[in-house]
This record gives C-alpha cells, sequence and structure tokens, in this order.
C-alpha cells in the first residue's frame, strides 16, 4: 500500500504528510530521514483508527513545497493539491469525525496527567515563542488554534470550553452557511492558502504533534501509567 507523501522541506529540514492518512505526518533532518518514519506513524495512526494494515506500507512523494518557515519545528504553510477539491457530504462526515474523535482524545489524553504543571522538560523557545512544557501549556496551546484555523476560513470561532466543546461549536457554525462544502481554497493571514480540507486535516495534524508531545513528556515525567490514548510508537 502506498503512503502518498507530501514533502515539506527548509533546507534538509523535512516534514512529510499522509495524504491518504489524514494528519499522519513524520519530522526529519532530511527527506529520507522523514519518509523512513512514516510506515511506523500509519501503523500507529491506524491503530488509533481501529483499523489494522495488512500490507506492506511504502511512502511516495507526490507533492513537494519549498518553504521558509521553521519546519524542524513543524511550521508549515503547505496545502495540499488534493486540498483545493470541494468534499463530498460523505468525505467530510468521516473527516469531521476524525477531527472530533482527535479532539476528544485529546482531552482524555490530558485529564489523564497527574499533575498538569509538573514537568521535567528543559525550557525552548521556536519560532511561536516558548514550547510548552506542561501538560496545561500544552493542552491550552493546542485548544486555542480553533478560532485560528476555522477563521482562516471565515468562521468566526471561539476558544472556550474544552478543545472538544470549541471544536464542535466551529463545526456547527461552518454547517450554517450555504454550500460550505463547496468553497474555494482562499488565501489567509500571513498570505498562506486554507480550504476546508486543509482546516480538517491541521485540526488532526496539530493534535497529533502535541499529544505525542504530552504522552513523551508524562512518560519522563511521571515514569509510567500513562495510556497512550493515540496508540503511539515510540
Amino acid at each position: 500500500m502506498e503512503i502518498r507523501c507530501v514533502w515539506e522541506h527548509n533546507g534538509n529540514d523535512s516534514i512529510v504528510y499522509a495524504e491518504n492518512f489524514i494528519g499522519a505526518f513524520a519530522r526529519g533532518e532530511s527527506r529520507e530521514a522523514a519518509l523512513r518514519k512514516m510506515p511506523a506513524e500509519v501503523l500507529a495512526y491506524q491503530a488509533w483508527r481501529g483499523q489494522l494494515v495488512s500490507e506492506p506500507l511504502k511512502p511516495v512523494i507526490v507533492q513537494e513545497k519549498a518553504s521558509g518557515l521553521t519546519v524542524s519545528d513543524a511550521d508549515s504553510d503547505v496545502l495540499f493539491e488534493e486540498e483545493r477539491k470541494p468534499l463530498t457530504e460523505a468525505e467530510y462526515e468521516e473527516l469531521k469525525a476524525l477531527a472530533l474523535q482527535s479532539a476528544q482524545d485529546f482531552l482524555a489524553l490530558y485529564e489523564a496527567i497527574p499533575d498538569k504543571d509538573k514537568s521535567s522538560l528543559p525550557a525552548r523557545n521556536t519560532f511561536y515563542g516558548a514550547v510548552p512544557r506542561t501538560a496545561r501549556e500544552m493542552y491550552e496551546h493546542t485548544k486555542n488554534v480553533n478560532s485560528y484555523y476555522f477563521g482562516e476560513i471565515g468562521i468566526e470561532a471561539d476558544n472556550e470550553g474544552t478543545i472538544a466543546d470549541c471544536r464542535r461549536r466551529g463545526f456547527a457554525l461552518l454547517e450554517s452557511q450555504a454550500d460550505f462544502l463547496e468553497k474555494p481554497a482562499r488565501v489567509g493571514s500571513y498570505n498562506e492558502e486554507w480550504s476546508l480540507r486543509k482546516v480538517l486535516r491541521r485540526f488532526i495534524w496539530h493534535d497529533r504533534i502535541h499529544a505525542k508531545a504530552m504522552y513523551r513528556m508524562a512518560l519522563r515525567t511521571f515514569g509510567g501509567g500513562i495510556p497512550n490514548v493515540f496508540r503511539f510508537a515510540l
């Protein structure tokens, strides 16, 4: 089975995204290093979805984007060519369900952390400021992209309540608009192109980035007993 990969890179630093496993990704110091991680990432992703993979996985590059962003820290502005296409109702419902499951599972992982303000991670800065170190910081950062992502396609959402609550409300606002499945890609903040398909992918992708960081931090800080909600292969 092919993993159809979109490769975004800044010099050698690389992120590859699975076009046909929406939200799955791998990072590496080179394209080859990132691609080597993709089969294990897709296996974990499918395990999280409750779907087994019974055949060998082969990553194949189908799109490339050279970027000036700090992709080593998961800064990204790529729009997949596939994300320019309108969504069918069935596609939307499937991806929406995944984005809501991801939010609910992220919340479950966060709630399982025994001390939300304790972390053994060292302080570090990245393109958006200090890297979140504690479970609370990771959770708030991940939740608070809700208004940003929806806003890029013209939906005035908020970040109130839990990550699952505000994401669910955002989808309700989206669905109140006529022809929301057929609207073309548009240019948003920082001259970046966005579409509904991209928003759905970005939610799942962003959740996975910070859920993995939270899970790793929790294992390091508390020594175990943390549920592997996303089925990460660490």
